[in-house]
């Protein structure tokens, strides 16, 4: 699983009607149908930010591989998403998402008409995740990495933090809350969540990593 936060710190009618495996292990008996995956995140519009109007597209490698290779192996990068190496191996992992059935859709993210991030939007109910935390049904996580250094350490990630869990929450409302897990190590990360209205849950340890489980509830939305 990717880090949720690297660079913070120093569908088709086709896609939704292929066949759901079995929820992961660990959720609750009984848990109801997964119903609904994510949608388009490219018709979701574009939201307002201090850095200027932002929207998620969804990733195509023939347009975005080397973009995307190459923030991957930046060092500050590849510290937490472990993925630095030829484009292929940025490929594979994008192709992991895209050959999928929709639970996880890569995004880039266009800040003022510019490619500035990449982006993870995923059903983290369905997603391994489940089986670290009490998940509910439409839990929604986010990955995140700034791919420019200069739009690092001044408070953007926040920002574009709150932009895009304010569009999962609008645009799919059968969601009740945001999650994400950063590393623990990365304290400028875990203090990005929580300036953009995340709180802190509880630590969960991952298979690669120990995690600050992170949720952005819809009932609290408009008080953090």
């Amino acid at each position: 699983m990717p880090s949720t936060d690297s660079g913070l710190s120093s569908s088709s009618d086709d896609t939704l009607k292929r066949r759901l495996p079995p929820p992961p292990r660990g959720l609750p008996a009984g848990f109801p149908d997964p119903g609904p995956l994510l949608g388009d995140p490219g018709d979701w519009g574009t939201a307002d930010t201090p850095g200027g109007p932002f929207a998620l597209v969804p990733v195509r490698p023939e347009r975005d591989l080397d973009r995307i290779t190459g923030w991957m192996n930046d060092p500050a990068v590849a510290a937490f998403w472990e993925l630095a190496g030829p484009p292929e191996t940025t490929a594979a992992h994008l192709r992991g998402q895209l050959d999928g059935d929709g639970r996880s859709v890569p995004c880039l993210g266009v800040l003022d008409g510019v490619p500035m991030s990449y982006w993870e939007v995923y059903r983290a109910d369905l997603d391994p995740l489940a089986r670290h935390y009490a998940a509910r049904p439409q839990d929604t996580g986010i990955h995140l990495l700034l791919g420019r250094g200069t739009d690092r350490g001044r408070g953007l990630g926040s920002a574009l933090l709150r932009a895009v869990a304010d569009l999962v929450l609008d645009h799919r409302p059968r969601c009740s809350r945001v999650l994400a897990e950063p590393d623990l190590r990365n304290t400028a990360s875990v203090a990005a969540f929580l300036t953009a209205g995340f709180r802190f849950a509880e630590e969960i340890e991952l298979p690669e990593k120990r995690a600050a489980l992170m949720i952005r509830d819809r009932a609290h939305r408009h008080l953090l």
